[in-house]
């Protein structure tokens, strides 16, 4: 076979160029034809758009063709044409043909539609489908576009560890890291079990947030940002959960609420026109796939979603009004599967409703009672909220979550006390606030809720390529 350097397919159709010699190369996603000419499809993963191979049978060896099914690799040389059909652009007119890999008849992905829960059972294979190509191109952009933002703003990257001896949120839904041996653990005189002769000497954990080790690289460098994987040991098989996810966490010396929650505006509107202006053919593709995966379900259009939040500001108000909205609509007749008062954490139908049924925009609630919130928030002055921000969009309720922090060295402790925190294991975050204190803001959001949003996707276990929940951690 002639040497010819691949040309991606992404790039074959955009040339202006034809006649000219090519290869190509990527896996088949469909084979048709007659006994004289055949119309392979073939992708490479650049693109959502496969490029046509016409195949001229009388010019190849019969056994070779035998190897050409669903799923094979090939490699193709030949001259790109203009294509007279509809549908593409351009195609290849095949010269030469090598099958890189075979694939054999029992391969899972032949063409016909596959439900959600069949692809997360072949997870290895499942990137290579239409719908996950665009979703996991669309995880590269939105990874792309944290970066950028945060670079053109004067932020540091910084890595916060993923092994940790404190427990952030004090939920205690922690996995624990550890050498010993669980069938031969050693105890002390109290009882409990003795890590000190365990690696790192003492009970650590994978992190469920890189926030309070940010807060200490903000009070050096000003403004950081996080953006690693965590970790929660939450018993929940939910559509909207995940025992292994990824977060994004700046933390800015000086902020308060108020320049917190136009950070997360514009970070959030950046990420979704960075959506609009790199990924709009995949985004277009799942637009249409969705119609068809969730038949029973209204999905709406996907461009249309992302420019709501574009075109509007964010509703800014206090949690307190938000109850008082809620409260009202139960009277007026609205019914909610969970009950709304003052103090109650509010649930994603409480969060939807003030978004879009109450001010059709998106919404950012403030002010929550301090008894439903972390330690770390800042008091207001009533003694009964903190300067804490949720910012929620339509279809998924909060997708942003943060707040002020405390910068008071008296009133943290007290709080970490009052919500059992054990300041022993933050005595280094306590000292932040001994030396040189500053008030600062910060906030996360979750990468796989804001592809959720993007992708249009039900669960959050189909825009994350390999999916850690209770009883699956395969692949």
């Amino acid at each position: 076979m002639e040497r010819i350097s691949r040309t991606k397919i992404a790039d074959l159709q955009a040339y202006e160029q034809f006649g000219v010699k090519v290869n190509v190369k990527g896996w088949v996603r469909t084979r048709r034809g007659s006994k004289q000419i055949n119309f392979i499809a073939l992708n490479d993963g650049s693109t959502i758009n496969s490029i046509q191979v016409v195949v001229n049978l009388e010019n190849f060896d019969e056994e070779m063709l035998k190897l050409i099914t669903t799923g094979a690799c090939l490699s193709v040389n030949g001259i790109l044409t203009e294509s007279v059909g509809s549908g593409q652009r351009t195609e290849v007119q095949a010269t030469e043909i090598e099958v890189l890999g075979v694939c054999d008849n029992t391969y899972p992905l032949q063409k016909k539609g596959h439900s959600m829960e069949f692809l997360r059972e072949v997870a290895h294979l499942r990137p290579r489908t239409n719908t996950f190509g665009a979703i996991f191109r669309i995880r590269h952009h939105m990874a792309m576009a944290i970066h950028r933002f945060f670079h053109e703003r004067g932020f540091f990257y910084f890595h916060t560890p993923i092994i940790t001896g404190s427990d952030c949120e004090g939920a205690g839904q922690m996995f624990q890291v550890t050498t010993m041996n669980l069938y031969d653990l050693k105890e002390d005189d109290q009882g409990s079990i003795d890590y000190k002769e365990d690696f790192f000497g003492k009970q650590t954990s994978l992190t469920v947030s890189g926030q309070l080790e940010g807060e200490l690289a903000a009070m050096a460098l000003g403004a950081i940002y996080t953006f690693g994987p965590t970790f929660r040991a939450e018993n929940s098989n939910t559509p909207r959960h995940l025992s292994e996810f990824w977060m994004i966490e700046p933390e800015v010396a000086f902020y308060e609420i108020e320049e917190n929650m136009d950070l997360a505006e514009d970070f959030i509107k950046y990420c979704l026109q960075w959506a609009l202006d790199n990924c709009m053919d995949d985004i277009q593709f799942l637009n249409g796939a969705r119609k068809h995966l969730y038949k029973n379900e209204e999905a709406d259009d996907l461009i249309e979603r992302l420019r709501f939040i574009l075109d509007n500001k964010f509703i800014r108000l206090s949690y307190t009004e938000g109850v008082e909205i809620l409260e009202k609509a139960i009277a007026n007749g609205h019914k909610f599967e969970f009950p709304i008062f003052w103090g109650a954490d509010l649930a994603s139908e409480h969060e939807r409703y003030l978004v879009e049924n109450h001010f059709k925009c998106p919404v950012i609630l403030t002010d929550y009672p301090k008894e439903i919130k972390s330690f770390y928030m800042k008091q207001n002055e009533d003694g009964k909220t903190v300067r804490a921000m949720d910012v929620l969009f339509p279809k998924i309720g909060e997708i942003i979550g943060g707040s002020q922090r405390e910068e008071d060295y008296e009133k943290l402790s007290c709080r970490a006390v009052e919500m059992d925190v054990p300041t022993k294991d933050i005595w280094w975050y306590l000292d932040t606030r001994r030396f040189g204190t500053a008030p600062h803001s910060g906030f996360g959001l979750g990468f796989e809720r804001l592809l959720l949003f993007v992708t249009g996707m039900n669960n959050i276990r189909d825009v994350i390529p390999f999916p850690r929940t209770p009883n699956n951690a395969e692949f």
